[in-house]
């Protein structure tokens, strides 16, 4: 069964920019810039058949109602899941309307499909590193040298489907499908 999301890629001028933050913190498993992306939804191990509905959904439905080409899409700063006990290092995007309703629109054609509703809010981001067993006073730490805009930017014409390797979560991931705005 693959283990299926969509997402946003990351083109390679912001990975550039993004893996300028890798390293300096023990014990952090820093994700490789080229598996950079904004997950959309993430529907996890399912069939075959689920596969191909959630694909003729998205080739289906009217994503972009809007009628545009492309998403402006913001990263606006460095922060951390997880509060006192910190599971990963993020670069946040900024809240964005379109994004939340194209999310929503993911989230609706997962559960048409009979998957389960996601149960964690929509916080669009770019996982940079996963931070199991690393002190909260070192992340802090780590963070406070970083406290500044990252007022990075990008188009996306498109989002895509993607499958990844069965594992506790982490790359190489592989582009299945790409859906146009336009």
């Amino acid at each position: 069964m693959p283990r299926l999301f969509t997402a946003f890629e990351i083109p390679p001028e912001i990975r550039e920019r993004l893996a300028f933050f890798r390293g300096g913190l023990n014990g952090a498993r820093w994700v490789e810039p080229e598996d950079y992306h904004v997950t959309l939804r993430f529907f996890g191990d399912i069939d075959g058949r689920t596969a191909q509905a959630l694909d003729d959904d998205f080739v289906a439905t009217e994503i972009m109602a809007s009628g545009v080409a492309t998403m402006r899409l913001e990263l606006d700063e460095i922060g951390v899941f997880g509060g006192q006990q910190p599971r990963a290092l993020i670069a946040r995007l900024r809240p964005d309307a379109a994004l939340a309703r194209l999310q929503a629109t993911h989230e609706a054609i997962a559960r048409r499909n009979g998957l389960p509703p996601e149960t964690r809010k929509f916080t669009p981001h770019v996982t940079l590193a996963r931070l199991r067993g690393v002190e909260p006073q070192a992340v802090g730490m780590w963070l406070s040298e970083r406290a500044f805009p990252l007022s990075l930017s990008f188009e996306a014409a498109h989002f895509a489907l993607y499958s990844s390797r069965d594992s506790v979560g982490g790359g190489p991931y592989r582009i299945e499908a790409v859906y146009p705005f336009a």
